[in-house]
């Protein structure tokens, strides 16, 4: 008996952006309908725009009016709004962000009725995506509070490197005051787990950075690393996670030391993710770890400046589909040897 395919919803993130087009390439690969069924939440006809505009010949998406209709055989696509909006490539509009936040929601009700098994987002604007309906940062934020406890972690993935950050988006200025040893702690706790149940790594070995520049000098430039972030190791440590830090960043990375680990810890938003996108851009993947379901996104964003343009790459989006599958398989594995009681459920469909 063959396997049962697993059901990747996609959202197709701002409507005027590459979101569509990094879809529609990944899907021009047959090979990938073997390994998934993909399902797009979004519209057929802003779809059919893009490819349009593309001149891609020969695909075209399946659509459907309700997901009890899906073709596993096809790449779907499920009508979520039908305004006759024209598409303006490469500007931030509001119906942009208007149609972005249909197509999440209308995939996050789909993972919560269990009609799909993953989700991958494509990008959003954070600026017009604001609404009385959505009054988040990002994704991260968003799907925390459907899906989280409130201690979500933003992690980027790729073959040479995993990074994670401790505060996500928000302005510099508030960084420092937003860590606390407890927040730390819980935030390795996550990514220690995550290594675990979701990358099938029995005792992975976590780098925590500091704060300051050379973490701090010993307090020359900086108490956080002694006063917040050293205890949060140490306490992690008596629990038995292989953590070990702070360090100082600029030297962590230039001098190649993140290779010895399985994951990084940073205290912000581009502290991780300049050297990520410096060494992995293109090929990195978001996973949003710590949540009851499984997220990734490609690690761009809306790129209005090549919007139709036939140049945005499809790789990152693509290894986001297959990060996601393999994280489906591994955490389902993971509970069936554990039978972890707080893990995703996981239950077959009857199809």
């Amino acid at each position: 008996m063959t396997e049962e395919k697993i059901i990747v919803g996609i959202t197709q993130g701002d409507s005027n952006g590459i979101g569509l087009e990094v879809i529609i390439k990944t899907f021009l690969d047959p090979h990938m309908l073997e390994i998934c069924t993909p399902v797009i939440f979004g519209s057929n006809k802003t779809a059919t725009y893009h490819r349009k505009a593309l001149n891609i010949e020969g695909f075209s998406f399946n659509p459907i009016s309700d997901l009890s209709e899906i073709n596993h055989k096809r790449a779907n696509i499920i009508n979520v709004y039908d305004d006759d909006v024209p598409i303006q490539l490469g500007t931030q509009t509001e119906a942009g962000g208007k149609h972005a936040i249909q197509s999440l929601d209308a995939a996050s009700n789909a993972l919560i009725n269990n009609q799909i098994d993953v989700l991958v987002t494509a990008p959003i604007n954070k600026e017009n995506i604001q609404s009385p309906d959505f009054k988040f940062p990002g994704h991260t934020e968003y799907l925390d509070e459907k899906f989280g406890t409130g201690n979500s972690l933003m992690f980027l993935i790729s073959d040479t490197l995993r990074v994670a950050v401790v505060t996500g988006h928000i302005p510099v200025t508030r960084v420092a005051a937003e860590l606390t040893s407890e927040k730390i702690i819980k935030k390795i706790q996550v990514l220690n787990n995550t290594l675990i149940q979701d990358f099938s790594l029995r005792k992975p070995k976590i780098a925590v950075l500091g704060l300051n520049p050379h973490a701090g000098d010993n307090g020359v430039i900086g108490d956080e690393e002694q006063r917040v972030i050293s205890p949060a190791i140490n306490k992690a440590k008596e629990e038995g996670i292989l953590v070990y830090g702070p360090y100082s960043a600029d030297g962590f990375f230039g001098n190649g030391n993140y290779k010895n680990f399985d994951a990084v810890l940073a205290m912000y938003h581009d502290q991780g993710l300049i050297p990520f996108k410096t060494i992995s851009f293109n090929s990195g993947v978001n996973y949003t770890a710590g949540l009851s379901i499984i997220r990734t996104s490609p690690d761009h964003g809306t790129a209005y400046d090549i919007a139709g343009k036939n140049i945005a790459s499809e790789e990152s989006f693509r290894r986001a589909i297959y990060i996601a599958i393999d994280v489906y398989k591994t955490r389902k594995t993971h509970m069936e040897i554990t039978s972890n009681p707080l893990s995703i459920s996981l239950k077959k469909r009857d199809r």
